[in-house]
């Protein structure tokens, strides 16, 4: 049987869908007005923004009744969205509209809805008799790498919190995911020589360099798939790795001086994604004294531009099993797309990813969620507030 959510949980989700939170504008109307919210109840916040202070992380803790800070557990979300350009709507991205049980609008189902859940409680929160504190930790930049949240894991360290717990509301159907590969971005700029096609020995083909270079990583994804190794827990079980954009040259008839490829790879947890990167580095180095061979001045640059660290909390953790007792889905299956979570359990933290909607609607046009999945993540977290009850 499916439920409708609340009319509070519906005000915030539309309030916080009409602040336009894609990466690359700012998120501040939307933190300042969370503020204004946490302040109105008595709940100071920590913001946490971003070098040129466009941008900001929110950080704040509703204390156990007996004015007990640490401890507890983290609510975690993002607030950014990515771009609708270039995407079909059938309604105003910006605007959720009910059609057929489902509500359609861009970070409905990533990840606004768990958020505005959190939100239409704050009042329950902070009436609770709390036991220990419920710590929200809401970032900038997620989509691009979990930037913001680098900081607002170590505002929590530094703060000395030391939350037993953390939930982070991505979308999973509400399933408990305990478990997602490390993602790395990395970018390869080659710089060869140019020269006019009939006159190859005096060039240094870029474009070539970069094919190399895509087959070595095409050589590395061929062997995590025969020779892994492996986590059935993963749809893909292994490793992959992958060049999946590629620029380069100016004319047909001209030795191309520039090229630059983009490749990521997704490490399961027995994989060191430091080694990697290291082994990746290595051949680029490799790729580079053979071009300097034809040419002193060709050199390979190479850049790490994104680092999303995997999510590998033991099956028997505390987290685990809260998670499944307040109302989430026990799954023994992990994630194949990144989350923040990753930052939290290397910090020390025990984390798992549960929250509404689907990922599979994240990203797309006409994104939507189940009106059912945000009944049920309200549900979840009155039971997390009752499970903190004194």
């Amino acid at each position: 049987m499916s439920h409708a959510p609340s009319e509070a949980t519906m005000v915030e989700i539309t309030k916080l869908i009409g602040f336009d939170t894609t990466s690359r504008d700012s998120n501040l109307p939307l933190i300042d007005y969370v503020v204004g919210r946490l302040e109105a109840l008595g709940i100071e916040s920590t913001l946490v923004h971003n070098a040129e202070g466009t941008k900001a992380n929110l950080l704040a803790t509703i204390p156990a009744v007996d004015g007990t800070r640490t401890g507890g557990i983290v609510l975690s979300g993002h607030t950014d969205v990515v771009p609708v350009d270039g995407q079909a709507w059938s309604s105003d991205p910006f605007v959720p509209e009910i059609r057929d049980g489902k509500l359609y609008a861009r970070g409905t189902s990533d990840m606004k809805s768990f958020v505005a859940v959190i939100m239409a409680k704050l009042e329950t929160i902070t009436q609770a008799k709390l036991s220990e504190p419920i710590h929200l930790a809401f970032s900038y930049d997620e989509e691009v790498g979990c930037i913001g949240a680098v900081d607002l894991v170590a505002a929590i360290t530094e703060a000395g919190l030391n939350p037993r717990g953390c939930i982070v509301g991505e979308p999973t159907s509400m399933r408990v995911v305990r478990g997602h590969k490390s993602v790395n971005v990395i970018r390869v700029d080659f710089h060869g020589v140019a020269a006019h096609s009939s006159l190859t020995t005096q060039g240094v083909n870029a474009i070539s360099a970069a094919a190399a270079f895509t087959a070595f990583v095409d050589s590395a994804a061929r062997e995590f798939t025969q020779d892994g190794p492996f986590d059935d827990a993963f749809i893909v079980p292994h490793t992959t790795t992958t060049v999946n954009k590629i620029e380069g040259g100016i004319a047909v008839n001209t030795i191309p001086a520039e090229c630059t490829l983009h490749f990521e790879f997704r490490s399961i947890a027995a994989d060191d994604p430091t080694e990697l990167i290291e082994r990746f580095r290595a051949e680029a180095k490799r790729i580079e004294a053979d071009l300097q061979l034809q040419n002193a001045v060709a050199r390979v640059e190479f850049t790490v531009l994104a680092q999303t660290p995997g999510l590998d909390t033991p099956e028997d953790a505390g987290i685990v099993a809260l998670a499944a007792e307040l109302g989430g889905t026990a799954s023994p299956d992990k994630a194949t797309y990144g989350t923040e979570a990753g930052l939290f359990f290397n910090a020390g933290i025990p984390t798992v990813v549960c929250g509404p909607g689907d990922i599979a609607q994240a990203h797309a046009p006409d994104e939507f969620i189940e009106l059912d999945q945000i009944a049920q993540c309200e549900a979840f977290i009155e039971n997390l507030i009752a499970s903190l009850s004194a």
